[in-house]
């Protein structure tokens, strides 16, 4: 009889099979151009859409396009562009923060460190791993909404806990699937395996996911 490990193993591996065959250009939503300016959109992207951080980190990197000058605007101001995407006073504080390691201890490069990144206030695991992953490459799995909710309803996972899901997806996923495996749970969350009324008889995943047996 196969082992509860083995067989969540073979479930990680039909369900990726079956993301890359449904969504086989998954990428990330938020725009990528400058390391640092990615860095900051994973800022921002705390509790908003990927759609509305696009737009209004075009904004702020119109007005300041390089780490120096945000580093060194009033916050009053920062806060005044990025005020749609929430959270205001935390993301200001996070996005100047990150301006000035960028232009201070850092050196003008972001760190593919999760450790350094997260010294930064207001960037948690999620966002270090998102940075390190989408700059470098470097193998991370960012645990948002989405992914949490679909990896507990597929089966992957029977935790709540995002530091417990990254951890159960990085048992079963090889390290090389790590940071598409994030994507590709996004694109499955927006699609079919909606937080309300989840289309699971259309769900790519609908013969073997745990929610539909």
């Amino acid at each position: 009889m196969a082992s509860k490990d083995s067989k969540i193993k073979a479930l990680a591996d039909k369900t990726f099979s079956a993301l890359s065959t449904r969504f086989p250009d998954s990428t990330c939503s938020l725009d990528n151009d400058w390391p640092q300016n990615l860095a900051i959109r994973g800022i921002m992207s705390a509790q908003c859409t990927d759609k509305r951080v696009n737009i209004t980190a075009k904004e702020l990197f119109e007005r300041y396009p390089d780490m120096e000058s945000i580093a060194n605007e009033d916050p009053e101001v920062i806060a005044g562009i990025i005020k749609p995407c929430g959270l205001t006073s935390s993301k200001t504080k996070s996005v100047m923060a990150f301006a000035k390691k960028m232009t201070g201890e850092w050196g003008g490069k972001v760190p593919n460190d999760t450790g350094l990144l997260m010294e930064v206030p207001g960037i948690g695991r999620k966002i270090a791993n998102l940075i390190v992953g989408e700059i470098y490459g470097t193998p991370a799995v960012v645990v948002d909404t989405h992914c949490k909710r679909v990896m507990k309803r597929i089966g992957i996972t029977e935790s709540d806990d995002p530091a417990k899901v990254e951890k159960d997806i990085m048992k079963v996923f090889p390290e090389d699937q790590w940071i598409r495996i994030g994507h590709l749970s996004v694109d499955l969350g927006r699609a079919y395996c909606t937080a309300k009324s989840p289309k699971c008889d259309e769900c790519p995943l609908s013969s073997f996911c745990k929610r539909r047996i």
